[in-house]
């Protein structure tokens, strides 16, 4: 009975610290997610809050262009955002996303094209300015479903995000 008083205590102090402490975060910010184990490199990063203080919605939109294949991936996340102190966050997400891919590869192998669906999740830190610069370290475990080898599997993926608040 102890234990379940002290829990009730914790969730209750834990709830309210993080009302208390909350952050207000910008309606919208735009910018670049750099980086990647995926292989996409850079994304088109947009970020919209959503559903109170400290929920948002980020779309990312990447892309790949090279000699070995071509492709597209838009991956949506609702992340909920709690404040450190000042203006560092940190934030968790979970989301889905789609994309497309081309092979290039013309040899003795038969590789396909199609399309690809995955599901992630996502926790970071960011640090967000007093002017409208929104700076962010993120770790995002996607898991493909595909018929290609390259899209159907694990794929961790860190970034630093580069935003523009508006």
């Amino acid at each position: 009975m102890k234990k379940l008083v002290l829990l009730a205590a914790f969730t209750f102090g834990a709830v309210f610290f993080s009302q208390t402490n909350a952050q207000t975060i910008s309606e919208n910010a735009i910018g670049l997610r750099i980086g990647g184990g995926n292989s996409y490199g850079a994304e088109v990063s947009y970020q919209r809050a959503i559903g109170g203080d400290n929920n948002r919605l980020e779309l990312d939109l990447g892309w790949r262009n090279d000699s070995n294949y071509d492709a597209i991936k838009l991956v949506g996340l609702y992340q909920w955002v709690w404040n450190i102190e000042g203006g560092f966050n940190w934030y968790v997400g979970a989301g889905a996303g789609l994309g497309s891919y081309d092979d290039n590869r013309r040899d003795d192998i038969d590789y396909d094209d199609g399309l690809f669906a995955l599901i992630a999740g996502d926790i970071g830190l960011e640090y967000n300015f007093d002017f409208p610069l929104l700076l962010s370290l993120d770790f995002r475990p996607e898991i493909g479903f595909s018929d290609y080898r390259d899209h159907d599997d694990f794929s961790p993926d860190i970034a630093l995000g580069i935003r523009y608040q508006f």
